[in-house]
């Protein structure tokens, strides 16, 4: 049973900086890509950057682009976002997804992400 594990989360100031980590476990598979969705309260679950596991070719919402990196260690199966220049707006709960078969079939937790102004 593969398992994903947030960390990293917390409170930070508007402009400061937080890395989350993601680290899967129990098991082996064959994934495609991870990312980072986020879901900020009353609002749907966005998408906020993914990197393909073997190209390393990385995407990201354009409310992030140049802010936020996504980054990996395909020997730790362990992927990191890195955010700086953190906004009041990226409050959220921060979810860690693995793409499976072309879906995102394996989800973390969860850690919250609060900003404020």
């Amino acid at each position: 049973q593969v398992q994903l594990v947030e960390s990293g989360g917390g409170l930070v100031q508007a402009g400061g900086s937080l890395r989350l980590s993601c680290a899967a476990s129990g098991g082996t598979f064959s994934n495609n890509a991870m990312a980072w969705f986020r879901q900020a309260p009353g609002k749907e679950r966005e998408f906020v950057a993914s990197i393909r596991w073997r190209s390393g070719i990385r995407y990201y919402a354009d409310s992030v682009k140049g802010r936020f990196t996504i980054s990996k260690d395909n020997a730790k199966n362990t992927v990191w976002l890195q955010m700086n220049r953190l906004k009041p707006e990226d409050t959220a709960t921060y979810y860690c997804a693995a793409n499976v078969d072309n879906k995102w079939r394996y989800w973390g937790q969860g850690t919250q992400v609060t900003v404020s102004s």
